[in-house]
C-alpha cells in the first residue's frame, strides 16, 4: 500500500500561522490533498497537547486518528467523511538558539514520538531545562541542538530529532547565517543518531548527492505547512505492507534508509523556494551564487550584505560534480502544488477566491495527488477548465520554467510557455 507521510506542519498557536489550524481542518486538509500520515505538529504546546489529547485517539501502532465526534459536519456524507483513513503521528519543531564553538548557532529540529506518553514526557524535559513551551507552538530554547537530541533519547529509543530545513539560512543546520557545516560538528559524540536530514523548500535531494559527507543520511521532505492549503505541498511516498503500516516501521524505513519501503519524496522544484538563490529583497536583487562571487557577497545596489541562499551553500559544500547520481538514494519527484497550476491557468494569484474555490471543488471530487500525477486529460477537464487541464499535463511533460526565489521570497512557476534555458525540468521516471 502506498502511503503519503507529510511529518512535519505547525498549529494554530505557532508564530505566524493560521487559526484555522486545528486538528479537525487539518485531517480534512490532509484528506482532501490525498495525504495519509500527517504531523500533528507542535506538541511541545500545552495547549495545543490538551487538543490532541481531546481530539486524537491512539491506535495502539503509534498513530493517531482523529475522533468522530470531531469529524466536520459540513462533509458528512461527501469524499471527506470518511476521515477515519487519515493517520496523525506526533511532532514538533523546537528553535534552538545558543552560542557554540565561538558563533551563535540558530537551528531548528522536528521531533517525533511514538506515543502521547512520550511526547509529554519530552515537553517535561523541556520545561525542567528552563523551556516556556507555552510562549509558542514552534517554542525558542536556550539548549544546543545536542541537547535536544540527548533528552530525546532519554526518553525513548522510538523517539527521533531530524534537523529541519537544513539549508534555511537563518534556522538550518547548514544554513549561511548560523549553520554548521556538518552534522558531527553540530552533534558531536551523538551524531551517529541523527539518521535524517530534511531537504526544505529550497532544495532538493539532487543537491545533497554531490556531498559525499550526507550519503548515510536518509532525506525526507515536509510542507512545514503554516495554513490549511500548504499541507502536502513537500511530503514522501512509502510502501508498506497492512500489518507494516506503523510507527515502528516508519520509523526503520528512515533508519535503515529502506528503498523497499521509501520510495520516493515529493519536492517543490528548489527554484521556488524563498531562498534558493542569493540575494536582496529589498532591491529586488537576485544573484546566482558565480554572481555573489563577483559581488563578493554585497549588494550592488545599497551596499548592504546579501542574503546567501540554498544553492550557494551547498555549492560550497559539495565535492562532486553537478548532476552527480549518488547510487542507491531514495529519489525526489518535482511537482507543482494544485492552487499553483489552477492561478497560472486563470491568471489569477493563489489567493484569488476564485482559485481557491476552483481548488476546493476539485479536492472534492478527487484528492489532489490524483488530480495532479494519475487521472487522464479527459477526466482533468470535466473537473476543471481546460487551461487548468492544459497546465497540469504540461507540469507533468515537464514543460515548466521556474523563476528562482530569494531573501524570502518565493520562486515564482511559468506553465504556459514552452521551457526555456535555465528553466527546471521534471523528472518523469518516478511514477507515484
Amino acid at each position: 500500500m502506498k502511503k503519503i507521510f507529510d511529518i512535519e506542519i505547525h498549529s494554530k498557536y505557532s508564530r505566524a500561522c493560521s487559526r484555522e489550524l486545528v486538528l479537525p481542518n487539518i485531517a480534512a486538509w490532509a484528506k482532501r490533498k490525498g495525504v495519509d500520515v500527517v504531523g500533528t505538529g507542535d506538541f511541545t504546546h500545552p495547549g495545543w497537547f490538551a487538543h490532541i489529547g481531546d481530539a486524537l485517539a491512539e491506535q495502539g501502532n503509534g498513530f493517531l486518528k482523529l475522533k468522530e465526534e470531531f469529524w466536520p459536519a459540513a462533509d458528512s456524507g461527501s469524499r471527506l467523511a470518511g476521515l477515519s483513513e487519515v493517520n496523525f503521528i506526533l511532532s514538533a519543531e523546537i528553535s534552538s538558539i545558543y552560542s557554540h564553538n565561538g558563533k551563535v548557532r540558530r537551528i531548528h529540529n522536528l521531533l517525533l514520538a511514538d506515543s502521547l506518553e512520550h511526547a509529554r514526557e519530552i515537553a517535561k524535559k523541556l520545561e525542567s531545562r528552563g523551556a516556556k513551551l507555552g510562549s509558542d507552538g514552534r517554542p525558542i530554547v536556550g539548549l544546543p541542538s545536542k541537547e535536544i537530541l540527548r533528552l530525546v533519547l532519554e526518553v525513548s529509543e522510538h523517539c527521533a530529532l531530524i534537523p529541519a530545513h537544513v539549508w534555511t539560512p537563518y534556522f538550518g543546520l547548514f544554513g549561511s547565517m548560523s549553520g554548521y557545516d556538518s552534522v558531527e560538528e553540530c552533534f558531536e559524540d551523538l551524531s551517529g543518531h541523527v539518521f535524517a536530514l530534511e531537504t526544505g523548500l529550497s532544495a532538493d535531494p539532487e543537491m545533497f548527492w554531490r556531498i559525499s559527507k550526507f550519503d548515510r543520511f536518509t532525506l525526507v521532505s515536509s510542507s512545514d505547512a503554516h495554513s490549511l492549503p500548504r499541507i502536502g505541498r513537500e511530503c514522501n511516498v512509502f510502501d508498506f505492507s497492512e500489518s507494516e503500516f506503523d510507527y515502528a516501521h516508519f520509523l526503520a524505513a528512515l533508519k535503515n534508509k529502506d528503498k523497499d519501503k521509501f520510495l520516493m519524496t515529493l519536492e517543490y522544484f528548489p527554484e521556488e523556494g524563498k531562498y534558493h538563490f542569493d540575494g536582496h529583497r529589498a532591491c529586488g536583487i537576485s544573484l546566482h551564487p558565480s554572481q555573489t562571487k563577483k559581488y563578493k557577497g554585497i549588494c550592488p545596489k545599497c551596499g548592504k550584505k546579501l542574503t546567501i541562499g540554498v544553492l550557494s551553500r551547498a555549492e560550497e559544500l559539495s565535492d562532486r560534480p553537478e548532476g552527480y547520481k549518488l547510487k542507491g538514494a531514495i529519489p525526489g519527484k518535482h511537482f507543482v502544488v494544485l492552487e499553483e497550476i489552477i492561478a497560472a491557468g486563470m491568471g489569477k494569484s493563489v489567493a484569488s477566491k476564485k482559485v481557491q474555490s476552483q481548488c476546493m471543488g476539485i479536492t472534492g471530487s478527487h484528492s489532489e495527488f490524483s488530480v495532479l500525477f494519475d487521472l487522464p486529460r479527459e477526466d482533468l477537464r470535466k473537473i476543471s477548465s481546460e487551461a487548468v487541464a492544459d497546465a497540469i499535463m504540461k507540469m507533468r511533460a515537464g514543460e515548466i520554467e521556474v523563476v528562482p526565489g530569494f531573501d524570502g521570497e518565493y520562486g515564482k512557476i511559468k506553465l504556459f510557455e514552452r521551457q526555456k534555458a535555465g528553466g527546471a525540468k521534471l523528472s518523469q521516471e518516478l511514477p507515484l
